[in-house]
């Protein structure tokens, strides 16, 4: 082993600048948003101290993800590496709503439009469409791990930067497509992210199934390293997929809770005349003839 897996496996951080530029982004984020949140408290608004709470966390798990030394073999460290940047960071991110945050917090001008401009585009809205939002991130690393480019890029700083900026963006981006917290112009529905999730989540296991078995073309891992990375990158994405399951049922519950809501107002207005008194039978209801 040479380069970056030398320096995983004697428990020191190696970052690439990929990696420190997303450490940095994430601090500033974690900064901006709590900075952003206090200004909207203080002029009387309600915001949930849970997303804040949700926002630092990810930020703290992105930005400790490639710096802090991790237990483990190499092979190992990289997959809790993957775990926390790619899965669990982005999903904890996304559920803070920072667009949403951003569009309560900026006065209204150029910026403000420009964002809402970009967040209810059609691009953007076909840039979340689950299935592709899901072949970037699971498809990527199955491109990954199954070909030499997982080799070449711990050898090389501008393609261990790629891949990590890569890793990063789409776990965001597929974390966003199943949640679907942020005002889009045409939001997918519950079948077609709960459907992806499912998909996603077989293609995930299957590919950490496969490690386990047969390591990333030109790496010489040791079969116990690559074991325990692989189980952990299956049970750690199985962890992260059933959060984001139970996101989907909580919408799923909201909505059908607003459905009922909706109907039981339609049938009472149905049953009442103006000013809530009791609407007059017709002949028919009543047994009568018609006049």
């Amino acid at each position: 082993m040479t380069g970056r897996y030398t320096a995983l496996a004697a428990g020191g951080p190696d970052l690439s600048p990929g990696q420190l530029l997303t450490a940095l982004a994430a601090w500033a984020a974690a900064a901006g948003y709590l900075a952003a949140a206090a200004r909207l408290r203080r002029r009387g608004d309600r915001w949930p101290w849970r997303r804040d709470l949700s926002f630092t966390s990810g930020g703290l798990a992105l930005a400790a993800a490639p710096a802090v030394p991790l237990p483990g073999g190499p092979f190992t460290a990289h997959m809790a590496q993957h775990v926390l940047a790619g899965m669990a960071a982005p999903l904890l991110l996304v559920l803070a709503r920072p667009v949403t945050l951003a569009l309560r917090t900026l006065p209204p001008g150029s910026a403000r439009r420009g964002l809402l401009a970009a967040v209810r585009s059609r691009p953007a809205a076909w840039l979340v469409f689950p299935p592709l939002a899901a072949l970037l991130d699971v498809g990527g690393l199955w491109v990954l791990y199954r070909t030499g480019l997982f080799a070449a890029s711990h050898h090389e700083p501008l393609p261990h930067s790629l891949v990590h900026l890569h890793v990063v963006a789409a776990g965001l981006l597929f974390s966003f497509a199943v949640c679907a917290p942020e005002p889009l112009r045409h939001p997918w529905g519950l079948a077609w992210r709960g459907t992806t999730l499912l998909l996603a989540g077989a293609a995930h296991a299957v590919l950490a199934k496969s490690l386990y078995a047969v390591p990333p073309p030109g790496t010489g891992f040791g079969t116990a390293d690559l074991r325990t990375g692989s189980q952990l990158m299956y049970y750690g994405g199985d962890l992260v997929e059933l959060a984001l399951a139970a996101v989907l049922a909580v919408q799923w519950y909201a909505a059908t809770g607003r459905a009922r809501s909706r109907a039981g107002r339609s049938t009472g207005a149905a049953g009442t005349g103006p000013a809530g008194a009791p609407r007059r039978p017709s002949p028919a209801e009543s047994g009568g003839a018609s006049p």
